[in-house]
């Protein structure tokens, strides 16, 4: 067995970033920038207003004096005119400051009469002009590192950049295997369950910003493992849960080697998920994952989703960690990796009662896995440990 870092690094050894394509900006959110996006102009791309109000030299601004009323610059309907001595352009937000002016009174501070203004006896600071260039110039870079927010797109947009080049989203098969799967919905035999990890693994790709493809159930036979593999083509990563140990009806490693492929590693030192493997196969990077629910959710965090980053060219890096205390005392850990399921409430890390690999509820409840290094001793309660957020 070999550890969990050294694993990582050897699935990291299977993954290159994937190819690059453009696309709308309305299609851009949580995609991964290829390169960075350059503004085609300056934002404000002239000096604006920032308020409702009258536009006015601001060297004669002071209490009770008079102006002119020439004329008025909405946002998008924009005069010509020119601000004087002894002249006032009405102005709203967002419009552009005209010539001869560098002030805008607010509204709430004026007195109007026909064409005519009289300044109140409380001005305000002022001068609530927006910059040319505040938010950003011309040719400024915008590149998050980091798929694209909300945020990121009021950005982009307001650059006038209509299509950003980004990574292609990963096309990830998942392959469950074994007779004794069925799909929800279906009427299940006697010695038959529901196949359910393939969905959480799904769904677990698709937040990170790939595409999942969910495949038949793949029987016990080297036929229909075959067939289904066949079914991957055109992926950039497979992914199959149960059947990589070593019975007699496991057969992903049997039918993977004998359509050529080449094995990084097989058996980690890690609870749950000891019998994990990675390959290439076909020339397509290959994870096989345990068939436990929770042991194969949890070697998605650990591996899965730390290769779909990698594929977006988001960095070769572990699954994030926290810290956090412990709300009650463990016991000393054993000589592999234990990812233990718990909930963090109110600041500490509540451990579940039962640690089976197979209790999809306990996972449902937990929102961390604490990571126990091998041969971890004893922690005491309220003593700092990692986890990893689920």
């Amino acid at each position: 067995m070999i550890s969990v870092d050294d694993a990582l690094a050897r699935v990291f050894d299977l993954i290159t970033p994937l190819d690059t394509e453009t696309v709308p900006l309305r299609h851009a959110a949580g995609r991964v920038l290829a390169e960075p996006v350059r503004a085609s102009r300056a934002q404000p791309p002239f000096d604006a207003s920032a308020m409702d109000g009258y536009a006015i030299d601001g060297g004669a601004a002071r209490p009770g004096a008079r102006f002119d009323v020439i004329g008025e610059n909405a946002a998008g309907h924009v005069s010509d005119l020119a601000v004087g001595s002894g002249q006032a352009l009405r102005i709203f937000t967002g419009a552009p400051l005209p010539r001869g002016a560098d002030r805008v009174i607010i509204q709430e501070d004026v007195t109007r009469e026909g064409n005519r203004i009289t300044l109140g006896q409380s001005l305000d600071g002022g001068p609530h002009i927006r910059p040319a260039g505040a938010d950003f110039p011309a040719g400024h870079e915008h590149f998050p590192g980091a798929r694209l927010s909300a945020s990121d797109l009021v950005l982009i947009a307001a650059m006038n950049v209509p299509e950003v080049k980004v990574r292609r989203r990963p096309e990830v098969a998942l392959i469950a295997t074994g007779d004794e799967l069925v799909m929800p919905g279906e009427t299940p035999r006697a010695d038959q369950i529901t196949a359910s990890n393939i969905f959480g693994l799904a769904a677990m790709v698709d937040a990170a910003g790939g595409l999942a493809r969910i495949l038949p159930i793949a029987r016990d036979t080297e036929a229909a493992l075959g067939s289904v593999f066949d079914m991957a083509a055109g992926s950039d990563l497979i992914v199959t849960i149960g059947g990589a140990s070593v019975g007699d009806h496991d057969l992903v490693g049997k039918v993977a080697a004998n359509r050529g492929l080449e094995r990084a590693f097989y058996k980690i030192a890690m609870r749950p998920g000891k019998p994990l493997m990675a390959g290439r196969l076909d020339g397509v990077p290959m994870l096989g994952l345990p068939g436990n629910p929770v042991s194969a959710m949890v070697c998605g965090h650990v591996f899965l989703l730390p290769a779909v980053r990698a594929m977006l060219d988001l960095g070769r890096a572990p699954a994030p960690r926290a810290m956090a205390p412990l709300a009650q005392a463990l016991d000393a850990n054993g000589a592999r990796e234990h990812y233990m399921r718990a909930t963090l409430r109110a600041g500490s890390l509540h451990v579940a009662n039962s640690q089976d690999s197979a209790l999809t509820g306990i996972l449902a409840a937990s929102n961390a896995l604490i990571l126990r290094p091998p041969n971890d001793p004893p922690r005491a309660a309220r003593e700092t440990v990692t986890y990893l957020a689920i």
